[in-house]
């Protein structure tokens, strides 16, 4: 898909613009990652990663980025006996990662409408 679609984006000064809007629309449909606590769902098999097909997976990035990577940092870094654990139930975990899921769907929707605005924009002066 992705050769496809290079091939069809052109070289002009809109070249990259296309690239971009195109690649966003194509990849919506994709499921997007949730944060959870392991320690409230029960089923194993919701931790697993299916793409990588590996059982357990954590993903985070530096923890200056968002909230969620703060606390799998700790959580972490507790479980590894580098820290303290922290001070949290876990139902209180899970509303934060409840929390963090819905400000992270809201802002791809504004991601989406932005993108739907600009692609109008880009039709518009294109006809």
């Amino acid at each position: 898909l992705q050769k496809s679609l290079n091939e069809t984006f052109g070289a002009d000064k809109y070249s990259e613009a296309r690239k971009e809007v195109l690649t966003n629309m194509f990849s919506r449909p994709m499921q997007m990652a949730l944060y959870f606590c392991t320690g409230v769902l029960e089923d194993e098999t919701l931790f697993r990663h299916y793409a990588l097909n590996v059982p357990f997976y954590t993903h985070f990035t530096s923890p200056i980025r968002r909230y969620a990577d703060v606390i799998v940092h700790r959580l972490l870094s507790a479980s590894l006996g580098a820290s303290s654990p922290i001070k949290m139930e876990k139902e209180a975990i899970q509303r934060q990662a409840d929390h963090c899921n819905d400000r992270k769907m809201a802002s791809k929707r504004v991601q989406e409408l932005s993108a739907d605005l600009f692609f109008a924009i880009f039709v518009r002066v294109r006809a």
